[in-house]
């Protein structure tokens, strides 16, 4: 039996990365993320994530693809062939809102480079933390990597890019507000885990 793929997605500083693993630890699922969960992806992450590195919109979504190619050949499939549940911090969506909404590349291009990367695998459950804009960015660190350092119309770009994508498919996606304590967010994503069949 096929473990469950699950994703937490949404712009910067919403909480993803902690509901990922408080989610994880809840289901005794696998935690990883994107760009990342392989040494070739960790790499990715460097790179695509270094300020000082100027890179293009289109090398920036052919990277996070790359990276996401080999984080579903050498973990995340093989995980789920195991039958066991895999938690993501990111995963397609991610490059639909940033590359494609927030960096204005093709929705179409940036689907089909990510529909090659994963073999067409998709999450069964996709988790949209949503929160204010202005609140995120309070919540950034004093030293933002280069995606964080993006101004606000880029930011309020992908976060509109999100919602779209969450009204588009609302059978797999649900949103979650991100505001109050963790426990109370994570009481909301337990109760959107909870309804899955």
């Amino acid at each position: 039996m096929r473990g469950r793929f699950l994703a937490l997605e949404g712009g910067e500083a919403t909480g993803k990365t902690t509901q990922a693993r408080l989610l994880a630890e809840r289901l005794g699922a696998l935690l990883t993320r994107e760009p990342g969960g392989t040494e070739v992806g960790e790499r990715v992450r460097e790179l695509v994530l270094d300020p000082a590195l100027p890179v293009s919109s289109r090398t920036e979504a052919l990277l996070m693809a790359a990276a996401r190619a080999q984080h579903v050949a050498q973990v995340i499939e093989p995980t789920l062939a195991a039958g066991r549940t895999v938690v993501t911090d990111r995963f397609t969506a991610s490059s639909l809102a940033y590359q494609g909404a927030g960096r204005g590349l093709e929705m179409a291009e940036v689907a089909a480079l990510s529909a090659f990367a994963t073999a067409g695998l998709q999450p069964e459950l996709v988790i949209l933390l949503e929160l204010p804009l202005d609140v995120a960015a309070a919540r950034l660190s004093s030293e933002p990597d280069r995606l964080e350092m993006e101004g606000a119309p880029f930011h309020a770009r992908v976060a509109a890019g999100f919602r779209q994508l969450a009204a588009a498919d609302p059978t797999r996606w649900v949103v979650v507000p991100a505001t109050g304590s963790i426990d109370e967010v994570a009481a909301r994503i337990w109760a959107a885990v909870d309804r899955l069949p």
